[in-house]
């Protein structure tokens, strides 16, 4: 009988992006603070909000200051584009039809908030997706010098040479979403399992907002999958386990650590 192999720690990718965000915690404050002489945060007050965020995130905790619009939006769209590319409905999502300035629209009800997206916008993506398998569960085990880390997540669209991730955003700068673990963690997951794909792709919703109306944009950032991207994981998660373990009686999830909760 083959023995399974031990994990010591469970993690997914949106997981280790909020410690990437920690850890970048004073660049952040010196892009939106720096400069000013009375700043409404210090660094310290910044440093030690960004680590509660991080402990909550962990104990998958919803920060009270956190505002869920924005990823409800993002939800809502991905969850739309799901059911088109698979041809059936979503009992969680409500729909209707609507005119807005930029023509016809869908407008969805999700999570007690309405969001409008353009028709054109929706047949943009569903044409780029048609034929692809939706929400694909992946999963592998890291081998790290702290034992096995499973590594595990659902991959927005999986076509046959490619991993997509959509993304919905208000603000877009060049190579936004190049430091999000999304295109490291899931091509690992899948070459661990068997598959084979190098290539890895965000999707993008760019939705402008202001006093003259509301603008749709798409965008594409392309990245390859490489052995210098595994070996940058690895070095990335035994520094995140080490945090864990450093901070471990503030952790209440104990899935982290693979146990159930007591």
């Amino acid at each position: 009988m083959n023995r399974q192999p031990e994990i010591t720690f469970n993690l997914y990718p949106s997981l280790l992006d909020a410690y990437q965000d920690y850890l970048g915690s004073e660049d952040t404050w010196l892009k939106f603070w720096g400069n000013s002489d009375t700043p409404s945060v210090t660094l310290e007050e910044f440093e030690h909000k960004q680590f509660r965020g991080l402990i909550d995130r962990i104990n998958r905790v919803q920060p009270a200051w956190e505002d869920t619009e924005k990823r409800d939006r993002g939800t809502a769209f991905n969850m739309f584009i799901d059911c088109l590319v698979a041809g059936k409905k979503d009992e969680t999502l409500e729909i209707e039809t609507v005119q807005r300035d930029n023509g016809s629209c869908y407008k969805m009800f999700y999570n007690g908030r309405w969001f409008v997206f353009p028709k054109t916008v929706c047949a943009e993506f569903y044409s780029y997706f048609k034929g692809a398998q939706s929400q694909v569960y992946a999963e592998a085990l890291l081998p790290t010098q702290y034992g096995n880390v499973k590594l595990y997540g659902f991959i927005d669209e999986l076509m046959p040479t490619a991993i997509h991730d959509i993304k919905v955003t208000g603000s877009y700068e060049a190579w936004k979403f190049k430091d999000k673990w999304q295109r490291v963690v899931y091509p690992y997951c899948i070459n661990e399992s068997g598959g084979s794909v190098a290539d890895f792709e965000y999707n993008i919703l760019l939705i402008t907002e202001n006093r003259g109306g509301t603008y749709y944009d798409t965008k594409t950032e392309y990245y390859n999958y490489t052995e210098a991207d595994r070996l940058r994981l690895t070095a990335f998660v035994e520094d995140f386990t080490e945090f864990i373990e450093q901070h471990r009686e503030l952790i209440t999830d104990k899935k982290i650590f693979n146990l159930l909760n007591s």
